[in-house]
């Protein structure tokens, strides 16, 4: 007998970084429209609980631990912490019964993935860098779909699992207002703008080399800089054409419809963004010494496609910056055209496409 009238449920889980967050929130307009219940099981007290807060949400910690690749005397210890996680998950999971766990990955997500596969409740996870994580490699058989960002990655997932969608990003980003942002910044119309997200983690190169650049770039460009908490240089606080913002949350949007071609960092979700306000973008990866190499790959994909030009961080210099972003802006349109004709756009409609099919085929 068909439960159709019952009111849908969905858990969501994902965390540890914001990246593992806001692709999750970015779903939740679709989902509430679409009539579903909406839970959500992260850490005690990670970034995912401060983000969710603000969103009207039942929100349930357990345990997590990390698997490390590495020695650390914390491998001795972690793995218990997962053990009561799953403990917890699976407790949590019962109470709520949902219809699916949508996940975005994080190490909270693998107790919570394993517990629902022990239920019988479907997953779909998501996989925002080119080459899958620990955290969902060990979620892959436990899931129903996986989606992903790069056609790359499609070759390293189950084949009839694997789903290119693109990551979601949340709809407000679309709507900013590019006069708002001249007037917050004090910049003028009718000269280009270099939008820099240079961020916090790894960030003080870009910091570095946009900053010994601005003489150069200020003579034909305006600069607004991103540059991390506690990063601003007070010594150019008062240099026209160019901003500095530790972080800004709501201007963000009004902040890319002004800009005309972005500098960033290669992390999965941002170069997500950036492709689907089709913005023409200097990549500048952290290097594989600063991280499992994950935004080396994600910026060559971007390449590969024609969405972004990219700077191996190793060799970044104020003039070779200089020189990229001369060339980026002047054949903006190109990069612009080539995102236009991307298969990872649509990805909301897309995910809420798998999640309702999976929905539906457990009522039935």
């Amino acid at each position: 007998m068909s439960n159709s009238n019952i009111t849908k449920k969905i858990v969501l889980t994902g965390g540890g970084t914001a990246g593992h967050v806001t692709p999750n929130i970015a779903l939740l307009p679709s989902l509430r429209a679409a009539g579903y219940e909406i839970s959500y099981i992260g850490s005690y007290e990670g970034i995912e609980k401060k983000l969710i807060t603000d969103f009207d949400i039942p929100y349930y910690g357990i345990a997590t631990g990390k698997f490390r690749r590495y020695l650390d005397i914390k491998n001795l210890t972690d793995p218990f912490r997962v053990i009561k996680g799953f403990t917890q998950a699976k407790k949590h999971l019962k109470k709520i019964n949902p219809d699916i766990v949508f996940s975005k990955g994080g190490f909270v997500s693998v107790p919570v993935v394993r517990a629902a596969a022990a239920l019988h409740i479907p997953c779909i996870i998501h996989e925002s860098d080119m080459t899958p994580g620990l955290a969902n490699k060990l979620c892959l058989s436990a899931a129903k779909k996986i989606c992903c960002n790069f056609p790359e990655t499609l070759s390293m997932l189950p084949k009839e699992k694997a789903v290119l969608t693109g990551s979601p990003i949340r709809e407000e980003l679309t709507k900013g207002d590019k006069l708002s942002a001249l007037d917050l910044c004090g910049f003028t119309a009718n000269k280009p703008v270099i939008l820099v997200i240079g961020g916090s983690l790894g960030a003080a190169s870009i910091n570095k080399a946009v900053r010994e650049a601005l003489p150069k770039l200020l003579t034909d460009f305006q600069v607004v800089h991103i540059c991390g908490k506690d990063k601003i240089d007070n010594m150019l606080l008062h240099v026209e054409g160019y901003i500095q913002f530790e972080y800004v949350k709501a201007e963000l949007k009004d902040l890319f419809a002004m800009a005309d071609v972005v500098i960033s960092r290669a992390g999965a979700n941002s170069i997500c963004e950036l492709l689907a306000l089709k913005k023409p973008n200097l990549l500048i990866p952290l290097s594989a010494e600063n991280s499992r190499g994950d935004q080396i790959l994600n910026a060559k994909s971007f390449e590969s496609q024609g969405f972004s030009m990219v700077i191996d961080d190793d060799y970044l210099s104020p003039d070779l910056l200089v020189e990229k972003v001369v060339e980026l802006y002047f054949m903006r349109q190109t990069y612009i055209d080539a995102m236009g004709k991307s298969g990872q756009l649509g990805s909301i409609k897309a995910i809420m496409n798998l999640i309702q099919n999976e929905t539906a085929q457990k009522r039935t």
